[in-house]
């Protein structure tokens, strides 16, 4: 017996008046932190067409898990070697304290923009 034309095409289909249209779905969405939230966002704004892909894919969600782990260990790496290249110490938060949140500050600001280009808004 032949199958019919939706049964070849695979998947299941409901009717709009002369129209059969597949029933689509969008998997769920995992909580995915900070740095994943801002790789979605630029993909979203500025790539669209592999948003979607990987959206409707099922893709999206593992990319954004993967990116966010990669940012965050970047980001931690690069705050430890900035505070210890410029010699930022528990005796400067002690006796300084508001030089030491000035100058953490400033690392923490610089760390984000590096992990910013060269993970979340790379193509």
């Amino acid at each position: 017996m032949e199958k019919s034309f939706f049964e070849q095409m695979g998947g299941t289909y409901h009717q709009e008046g002369d129209y059969f249209l597949p029933n689509l779905t969008v998997p769920e969405s995992a909580s995915i932190g900070i740095w994943g939230q801002r790789r979605r966002q630029y993909l979203r704004e500025h790539r669209k067409a592999l948003y979607n892909a990987w959206l409707f894919s099922g893709k999206l969600d593992s990319h954004l898990a993967e990116i966010n782990q990669q940012a965050e260990d970047m980001f931690s790496q690069f705050v430890k070697q900035m505070t210890a290249q410029e010699g930022i110490t528990e005796q400067l938060k002690a006796g300084e304290q508001m030089e030491w949140i000035g100058r953490m500050n400033n690392i923490r600001n610089r760390a984000m923009e590096i992990v910013n280009a060269e993970l979340i808004f790379a193509q």
